[in-house]
């Protein structure tokens, strides 16, 4: 049985990371940890893990964590993982950060994008990019995960394959729509309901930090033009991908390296996801459609931004770890209803 810890246990991510190992057959959650709500049982502040973990949430200790944690998580807002994950990284603990202050290889790309030194500079040769379809061999050996942006996940999947056959002199174009939860638990004018609800807006035009995360996880092989939007709905991440492909490109073939990846849907030619069908889910699915006017490729993919899209790949990272069945607590289906 894997001994677990979660730091950040009461934020969106962290939550949904309890209620998943609350269900996992070979790991459990034995150690909490929250700024806001240290002494407290996890069930009095998230009344709705009641009967399912005695988990008293306690200040972070990495020592103490690290002798009852085979691994711990990490769902603290950016900027707040470093000095974490470097002291249990010291302690001898494996460290899962389903955050961004480890996926950015370049400090000074880090430094640009989010506008803080990065702190832990050393630990960025270590950790391991957490997208198991790109890096499943070097998550099972890995100390220090670096969980990707559910952003990232719903671009990269079905782009990660194409790029061999994409024009560089075009930039990629991915638009892409949220559920609230992806901004998180802070309050914020623009989330209340009145604000929010029947309303769409695009934000971080030009300036996502998601941006620069995709380039270099698509090895700076192409431009990519990010524009994100915020959606009056909880949970999910519909992405529209506009691409420019050779004229050659053979779609069943690019996408052949996804058939035996346990958490990767291809829909194919003509048919495309929706937020529902992922809702809950550790899926990324996704179809396309060719626009033989323009000759570009429209990709439309779905993840759920709260599991696919954080604490599930999470899981799956932490089961290759460990030597265990991919999949195992893993197996839902979309939430269609």
């Amino acid at each position: 049985m894997v001994r677990v810890g979660i730091v950040g246990a009461t934020g969106y991510g962290g939550r949904e990371l309890v209620r998943l190992l609350c269900a996992h057959p070979e790991a459990k959650l034995v150690a909490a940890a929250s700024t806001s709500a240290a002494g407290q049982p996890l069930t009095d502040v998230v009344p709705g893990f009641g009967k399912l973990t005695d988990v008293v949430l306690e200040t972070f200790d990495a020592e103490a964590l690290a002798k009852k944690c085979d691994v711990v998580f990490l769902g603290v807002p950016g900027g707040e993982s470093m000095p974490l994950a470097a002291a249990l990284r010291a302690a001898g603990a494996r460290v899962i950060d389903i955050g961004p202050d480890f996926r950015l290889k370049d400090a000074a790309v880090f430094k640009q994008t989010y506008k803080i030194d990065h702190t832990a500079q050393d630990l960025l040769k270590e950790a391991i990019y957490g997208l198991p379809s790109a890096n499943r061999d070097k998550i099972k050996s890995a100390n220090l995960i670096a969980g990707p942006g559910c952003y990232p996940i719903s671009a990269l999947t079905p782009l990660r394959p194409l790029i061999p056959a994409v024009k560089p002199v075009v930039p990629v174009v991915i638009d892409s729509v949220s559920g609230v939860s992806g901004a998180g638990r802070g309050m914020k004018q623009q989330f209340h309901f009145p604000e929010m609800n029947e309303n769409v807006w695009a934000y971080g035009l030009t300036s996502h930090r998601h941006a620069p995360e995709m380039e270099q996880e698509l090895g700076g092989a192409v431009q990519v033009q990010f524009n994100p939007h915020v959606g009056p709905y909880i949970r999910g991440i519909v992405s529209t991908i506009t691409v420019r492909p050779g004229a050659d490109a053979d779609l069943d073939k690019v996408y052949a390296c996804y058939a035996d990846e346990p958490f990767v849907r291809v829909l194919g030619e003509g048919k495309f996801p929706d937020a529902a069908g992922v809702r809950a889910t550790n899926f990324v699915d996704f179809g396309w459609i060719h626009d033989k006017r323009t000759g570009n490729l429209i990709i439309v993919s779905a993840v759920d931004n709260l599991m696919g899209g954080t604490a599930g790949i999470a899981i799956q990272c932490m089961n290759l770890m460990f030597g265990l069945d991919e999949t195992a607590g893993l197996l839902f289906g979309g939430m269609t209803v």
